[in-house]
């Protein structure tokens, strides 16, 4: 077994929790190699890239968060690959386990104890009125919002090329059951199961209070435009990166991507003991 790593090193106490994973990697006889940014920044060596690590190893190990997770995912990019996430603190939604159960899910791994889960991505296109186009995957989320204006965005919601509603609000999210428990869920969206196939629709702070989150299967193709242009810059995101500014006429088309993120999980945690956990439900 050869375990690819992946560390936030800005978070407090990546270098511990990293220089533990090493010394039980290696009391278990276990290969591993380390991408390059964490490699320099922690260790002072030479490591690979990221999409390097899953093509070369079995499982990727990533150290930090939920937002360590995302940015991972978005850089090791298209791979069957198991990821498992180790939370530097408290357990995270996406993470398999806590800093301090890293014995355990070393263990598990070596005895084939654990369970892989597939969650589902995102794909968003987008479509300028020149017709070039650039194509984005999410874990998450995909948001239109309104960036650092006051004013509300005007979009144009389409399913399956029915109009669904012209929205006015602070922004729009279009979130996967994963993304379910982030942005979507603040914003007032319900939680959907990880299994679910759909996709949830939910404004950001609409100026109508009939506006409301809409739970949708996630065969369908949602189409956003936006129907307003001003001076003021109304800004495009992918689980709260790659922000680009949208111009006039640009439209987004929003469906399930062929990629899955392979997850990690204990075989004694579930989803919904997570939520127990982090919701402080029942205490």
């Amino acid at each position: 077994m050869k375990i690819g790593i992946i560390v936030n090193p800005h978070k407090s106490g990546a270098q511990s929790t990293l220089n533990t994973l090493l010394e039980l990697l290696k009391k278990n006889s276990i290969e591993y190699i380390i991408e390059e940014d964490s490699a320099r920044t922690l260790l002072a060596e030479s490591g690979i890239t990221a999409g390097e690590l899953a093509k070369q190893c079995d499982y990727i190990a990533v150290l930090g968060g939920d937002g360590t997770m995302l940015n991972a995912v978005s850089r090791i990019g298209q791979t069957t690959t198991p990821v498992v996430g180790i939370n530097i603190g408290t357990l995270g939604f996406l993470t398999s386990c806590k800093d301090d159960e890293m014995e355990v899910i070393i263990d598990s791994l070596i005895a084939g104890s654990v369970r892989v889960v597939p969650r589902t991505l995102l794909k968003a296109t987008l479509t300028l009125a020149d017709g070039t186009s650039s194509e984005h995957h999410a874990l998450n989320e995909i948001t239109i919002n309104r960036g650092q204006t006051g004013r509300l965005v005007s979009i144009d919601a389409y399913i399956n090329g029915d109009l669904l509603n012209h929205y006015r609000a602070d922004g729009l999210i279009v979130a996967t059951p994963t993304g379910s428990t982030a942005y979507s869920l603040a914003a007032g969206g319900p939680l959907l199961s990880p299994k679910a196939q759909n996709f949830v629709i939910t404004p950001i702070c609409p100026h109508s209070l009939t506006n409301r989150s809409l739970v949708l299967s996630d065969s369908c193709v949602v189409e956003l435009r936006q129907t307003d242009f001003t001076e003021d810059s109304t800004v495009f995101t992918v689980d709260g990166r790659e922000l680009i500014e949208l111009p006039a006429n640009a439209k987004i088309l929003v469906e399930r991507s062929e990629r899955t993120l392979q997850l990690v999980r204990l075989e004694a945690r579930s989803f919904y003991s997570t939520l127990r956990s982090k919701l402080h439900w029942g205490q």
